[in-house]
Order: C-alpha cells, then structure tokens, then sequence
C-alpha cells in the first residue's frame, strides 16, 4: 500500500509532512484518518512490528474513537490482545 495515502490524509491538516517516527502524527492519523490512509497504516504495520506495538500503545492510552477496530486489526496481524483491558474513554476526553 502506498505511504501517500497517509502523508496526504485530511488527519494531518495541522502538519507540513509525515513523520513516521511521531506518536502525536499517529495518532491523528487513528483518530482523524480516513479508511485509504488506515489501510495503508495497516499494510505498515503488517511489516514493522515496532509500528504494531507503537499503535497498541496508543490504543491503550489515548482515547480514539475505535479502540476495539484497532485491537482487531492487530490481532489479525498476530499481536497478543487484552480484549478485557480498559481503554481510555474517548466520549469523556471529549466532553461530548
């Protein structure tokens, strides 16, 4: 999957380019992206296991909007998931 799909997803308004290398750009992408720039996400993270663990962390630790999509999609890549464990509430973050 192509790397365009993310560095030119609408989630990184607030950026000049892609840094691989930052949570808080991962991050907008997991809660701000749209599906052609998850999937190309996905693609990365099937290669890159510090990618894996980078998106477990976040979804651990930062509410998003989908937590449970991301645990699922790490899963299939052959992550060890808590399903049980509790994940930060995004509605409250939010204040919606």
């Amino acid at each position: 999957m192509n790397e365009n799909a993310i560095a030119s997803s609408r989630a990184l308004w607030n950026r000049c380019g892609l840094d691989r290398r930052s949570d808080e750009v991962l991050a907008q992408i997991l809660d701000r992206g749209e599906l052609a720039a998850w999937r190309a996400l996905f693609e990365l993270a099937r290669k890159d296991g510090q990618l894996r663990a980078r998106i477990k962390f976040l979804v651990l630790t930062t509410p998003l909007p989908l937590p449970y999509f991301w645990l699922a999609a790490l899963a299939s890549l052959g992550e060890s998931i808590d399903f049980e464990a509790r994940l930060p509430d995004y509605f409250a973050a939010s204040g919606v």
